[in-house]
């Protein structure tokens, strides 16, 4: 029996891969659970497992916030010793480090647990330091996303390896029967999907739009992990180009990248270091070009010059080059799709799904 815990279900990566996770060890075990916090809806709505919630609330204030998911450890906990069918010889699957409560029930009760970890960042830093020291003392293994964040979060003395993300079958298969264009309708459309946070990116994709304002062939579309009223409270006081497009959160990012003729990703790498990169994968699945920083996961999943470019954020003068560079290079953004196509396929499920199932089985 594997029990599955997570905080908060959105459209975000970490519930994405956790899906991919339950489909690949379905297969090795037939009684899984799904244990997910109260507030949100996303991802993990279609899981296909039993599926428990309990209480947890997200705020726009960052204090309460933190109160409130300290109150939704204790929560969690109650609910997963109420669960009286939970096997003695269960594992406890915790992903990210957030749903702390849930290690320390498998420790209390002797029961195995596995961290799937997605994060670096962790603030207040005593907040990272109380989830790292709990992960040290209860996990049996540790699954990091990518070699580069194994490195930045190391948790001495756990057993540690690297399983890269992948994308779902289902994914896949819309990602080979779409066929890339350099335009559509005569248009270069310039498309990035985010969160909607300063440190991901948002403003300098603004920035980098009002800098194509002279030029009605090149668009933009920011698709954003966020309902229509945060949006538009954050937009509120902000100048927006006559050719960006925002759009809230989806249950299909598929229908954007298969319009998109280039997809970014612009977090900052003073403010938030990718661990992977998941939206950089799907747009390379879809043989899309990209642009990336030039550090963390995406390294591991971008070469330079060959799926795209690796860009800090902050360099606008280089971001504006390479953007005009591939809106007047049809053959350059041609030859880079069937590269993103073939890099994608090396992320594939069937590799995903043993890496998973051997973590497990040890």
């Amino acid at each position: 029996m594997i029990i599955f815990v997570h905080l908060l279900n959105d459209r975000s990566g970490s519930p994405r891969v956790l899906c991919s996770t339950i489909a690949a060890l379905r297969q090795e075990e037939d009684r899984l659970r799904l244990f997910v916090g109260s507030g949100g809806s996303g991802f993990l709505n279609d899981a296909g497992i039993e599926t428990t919630r309990y209480w947890y609330r997200r705020t726009p204030i960052r204090i309460l916030t933190l109160g409130t998911y300290l109150i939704s450890q204790i929560a969690l906990v109650i609910r997963l010793f109420r669960t009286q069918d939970i096997d003695r010889s269960a594992l406890i699957y915790v992903n990210t480090l957030l749903p702390f409560g849930a290690a320390l029930y498998g420790w209390m009760t002797g029961r195995r647990v596995v961290y799937h970890l997605h994060e670096v960042s962790v603030s207040p830093v005593p907040l990272r330091w109380f989830l790292t020291a709990i992960a040290r003392h209860t996990a049996r293994s540790l699954i990091y996303v990518s070699d580069f964040h194994r490195n930045c979060l190391p948790i001495a003395g756990v057993p540690a390896r690297t399983i890269h993300n992948s994308l779902d079958e289902d994914f896949l298969i819309r990602a080979r029967a779409s066929q890339y264009a350099h335009r559509r309708n005569g248009h270069f459309k310039v498309l990035m999907l985010s969160s909607l946070r300063d440190y991901k990116g948002v403003p300098e994709f603004l920035a980098l739009a009002d800098c194509f304002a002279d030029r009605a062939d090149v668009c933009f579309d920011l698709v954003l992990n966020d309902d229509q009223f945060a949006i538009s409270r954050y937009f509120a006081a902000k100048s927006i180009s006559s050719y960006v497009t925002i759009h809230a959160r989806t249950d299909d990012p598929a229908l954007h990248y298969a319009q998109a003729s280039l997809v970014l990703n612009l977090s900052r790498p003073d403010l938030w270091v990718e661990t992977f990169g998941l939206t950089l994968l799907e747009a390379m699945a879809f043989g899309v070009p990209v642009i990336a920083p030039p550090v963390g996961g995406p390294l591991e999943l971008v070469r330079e010059g060959h799926e795209g470019f690796l860009i800090d954020c902050r360099n606008t003068n280089e971001l504006v080059s390479k953007v005009s560079q591939l809106a007047g290079n049809d053959v350059l953004c041609l030859t880079m799709s069937e590269a993103a196509r073939r890099r994608a396929e090396c992320f594939s499920p069937s590799v995903f799904a043993k890496a998973m199932r051997d973590v497990i089985k040890k």
